[in-house]
């Protein structure tokens, strides 16, 4: 029996397990001197690489060696302790929490299930076959591979593998295997939940009293004198529901009906909206002796999200011939629409056993502290772990989770649908009561050339009747972009036609931003650890720059863009020098394109950048945190842009020369729930040691959620020596709010000789 429960409830007994791993062939079993010892949750590789003295696969080329264990068959092995004497009725489980990617379990040689898919739990009722010192068998198998050739994402496309680990701009190839989860025996008692206990509700129209019921499955039937006792408390401790309700003998289901008033600070809100309030939901089995014998203790957000359609995005297209209107892609939480500003998140590591709790709390604490209020879980990669939406539920940090479809043409198989169905389901389950998760998404890029998926294929039509079927209340999107939505450009500067990311956005009209990007090198310090001495300076190709996604790693120039620094400030001198002026061009596109995002609200309704961390430490990249967890200076500038209010300034460019006439158009950016009373805005250039005014704005009141445009300076600049300056925007009594933008003087550099010193530099 695989009952289908992932959660840990109370009043069940667990048995840890000592695992050990053999690399085998295909059809022989291991040999007593192949097993090594095996850390779960883990990966093949990592235990491989411990018994085998592998590098640090983090360091110059040494993931070189890392690479095609994916491609060997591999056993875990695990003996039976000593057990406990089962209770009357308990029955003991064996317990995989997760396997990636597709693996066979047996008991003493007996087959006993086989599954693919990583996000479903494999539970397992050993019932009287298990004794002490019985081996139990996970055999895991190569990492499914549709073709022989290209290695690339594309060999992903026939199965649930999550197809970054096939090797991406940002990760290099290594395709993890194994015990990603934990793994052990669990004693079970008679009397138990088979499944989560679920709370189905819906919010009335006014978001104030929540009705609904909640729903118990049993992983038997149920007994004489068996009761559900139920009981919710509000966030401040109040009892709202204390039921408790016989269930029948033989009787597998039962239901508890309820209907609370929900005021608006017991609701669950994004935290710039107001307080992520959480109830706590307590369920419990009792028997006719009065013993709890299973209990799940959960924490429930109520709120109600919708997608929505911007104002005045009914009225387009205006003119005959007409096609339909863009979707709606506006959050809207408790009937009020919400500007999304966040960022794309990818799995911190490229193991995802090794994400600690520890690490998922400092990188969603960081995101909270950048104002930051949705992170978009990109469907390249694996779902995180329980701690990932457990911490974003608190932190009132919304979650827009994607399927494991990315960048593919996924086929309308039969064999593939089925494993689909399987992991949509499992994930939909382990996620659907967190309040966080606002939004299912099919997947990364379905729609686009490289893809050229459809809303016909039949991989998108199942999940969104699994998101209906079993979570019908959380909008399903088929995949990001859909018309509408912006999605790129990743350059301070293209190289084609040398337009900035600022003037980009700016002359872009779309309903949300799910991505945008802007590279910068990893910090000084890590380049030092990451690549040897004699390939550190200058950056060239074939060297661990490349390995580490600096250089080719989507185009020639890729991520580090050395010829966009040196046509901005010239060459560069050394190391530092080039990581200062690298991760200064981060900074202020990211800067310029999230204030240019807000600015074209209400039509635009979301911000989100790739992306907030990395799985590695890459050598440069898109990402606002280096790997593990160092915040680049280009998180702080954004944590700026994403205040809830601030003054702004739309820049045409970022480097200026002398006689040219300097034109900020200054605007007052609101997302905060509430109104703000008019406000003095100051606007001057700090220039070779001046201030020269441009001029002073009342911006009269401001409505909640709403933002003001300003006046447009006129300002002819003046012969100057800094080779930066900066633009202020000081709001006189509101010192929070202020804003400053760093600028360039504009140099007379020849595109060509620019590109002929690069050229050089990377021998291409």
């Amino acid at each position: 029996m695989n009952e289908t429960n992932s959660w840990a409830a109370t009043y069940r007994r667990r048995i840890a397990l000592s695992w050990e791993l053999a690399r085998v062939a295909a059809a022989e079993e291991a040999k007593e001197k192949d097993w090594i010892p095996a850390a779960v949750p883990g990966a093949v590789q990592l235990d491989w690489a411990r018994a085998q003295g592998l590098p640090d696969f983090h360091v110059g080329d040494n993931v070189r060696q890392w690479q095609g264990l994916d491609e060997s068959h591999w056993t875990y092995r695990a003996a039976l302790p000593a057990l406990p004497e089962l209770e009357e009725g308990e029955r003991l489980f064996l317990v995989l929490e997760g396997v990636d990617y597709e693996c066979e379990v047996s008991l003493d040689g007996e087959r006993l299930y086989r599954q693919c898919g990583l996000q479903t739990p494999i539970q397992l009722d050993l019932g009287e076959r298990a004794r002490a010192g019985a081996a139990v068998c996970v055999h895991v198998f190569p990492a499914p591979k549709s073709r022989a050739l290209p290695l690339d994402r594309s060999q992903a496309d026939h199965s649930c593998k999550p197809p970054v680990a096939y090797g991406w701009d940002f990760h290099p190839r290594l395709i993890p295997l194994g015990l990603w989860r934990d793994a052990y025996l669990e004693m079970r008692p008679a009397v138990r939940f088979a499944a989560n206990p679920e709370i189905n509700y819906t919010l009335d129209a006014s978001c104030t009293r929540a009705t609904g019921r909640l729903q118990v499955e049993l992983a038997e039937t149920a007994v004489e004198g068996v009761r559900l006792r139920w009981r919710l408390k509000s966030p401040d401790g109040r009892t709202l529901v204390a039921e408790e309700i016989p269930i029948a003998a033989g009787a597998t289901k039962a239901a508890i009906p309820f209907g609370i008033d929900v005021p608006a600070d017991a609701l669950w809100w994004p935290h710039d909206q107001g307080i992520p309030a959480l109830h706590t939901s307590e369920v419990e089995l009792i028997t006719a002796d009065g013993a709890v014998r299973d209990r799940v203790v959960r924490r429930i957000g109520f709120r109600r999200v919708r997608l929505v359609m911007a104002p005045g995005e009914w009225d387009t297209p205006a003119v005959f011939p007409k096609s339909r209107s863009r979707p709606p892609l506006t959050l809207e939480i408790n009937g009020r629409p919400i500007f999304a500003k966040g960022s794309n998140w990818v799995c911190p590591d490229v193991f995802p056993a090794r994400v600690t709790a520890e690490r998922y709390d400092a990188l969603l604490e960081l995101a909270r502290a950048s104002h930051f209020n949705l992170l978009r879980v990109w469907g390249g990669a694996t779902a995180p772990h329980d701690r990932f939406y457990e911490r974003c539920d608190e932190l009132g940090l919304m979650v827009w989770q994607e399927f494991p479809l990315a960048c593919n043409l996924y086929p309308d198989d039969a064999d593939y649908l089925v494993v689909l169905d399987q992991e949509s389901r499992s994930l939909i389950a382990r996620l659907k009561d967190h309040a966080s998760v606002v939004l299912w998404c099919g997947g990364n890029e379905l729609f686009n050339a490289w893809s050229k998926m459809t809303d016909q294929s039949l991989p998108l039509r199942l999940l969104n009747r699994n998101c209906y079927e079993l979570d019908p209340w959380r909008p399903f999107l088929p995949t990001a972009p859909i018309d509408g939505m912006g999605h790129g450009h990743y350059v301070f500067s293209d190289a084609a036609t040398g337009e900035e990311a600022w003037a980009l956005m700016q002359r872009s009209n779309c309903t949300a931003y799910s991505e945008f990007g802007c590279p910068g090198p990893a910090p000084a310090a890590v380049l030092r650890k990451i690549i040897p001495e004699d390939e550190l300076w200058p950056p060239r190709r074939g060297t661990a720059w490349e390995t580490h996604h600096a250089l080719g790693a989507w185009q020639v120039e890729s991520w580090l863009h050395l010829a966009t620094i040196e046509r901005y400030f010239g060459p560069c001198a050394s190391l530092e020098e080039l990581v200062e002026r690298g991760q200064l061009l981060q900074s202020a596109g990211f800067q310029g394109m999230f204030e240019e995002a807000r600015r074209q609200k209400p039509t635009a309704s979301m911000a989100l950048n790739w992306c907030l961390t990395e799985p590695w430490p890459c050598a440069a990249n898109n990402s606002l945190i280096a790997w593990p967890c160092e915040p680049k200076p280009a998180l702080a500038r954004v944590a700026e842009a994403c205040r809830p209010t601030l003054a702004s300034a739309r820049i045409r460019k970022f480097a200026w020369a002398a006689g040219e006439g300097f034109d900020p158009e200054i605007w007052l950016l609101n997302d905060a729930p509430v109104g703000q009373a008019a406000v003095e805005v100051v606007v001057w250039l700090e220039l070779d040691g001046a201030r020269h005014e441009l001029l002073t704005w009342n911006t009269g009141e401001i409505a909640p959620g709403a933002n003001r445009r300003g006046p447009r300076a006129q300002f002819t600049l003046p012969k100057f020596d800094d080779e930066r300056f900066t633009l202020r925007l000081e709001v006189r009594g509101r010192p929070e709010w202020n804003s400053h933008y760093t600028l360039l003087k504009a140099r007379a550099w020849q595109a060509s000789a620019a590109v002929e010193h690069v050229a050089g530099a990377l021998n291409v």
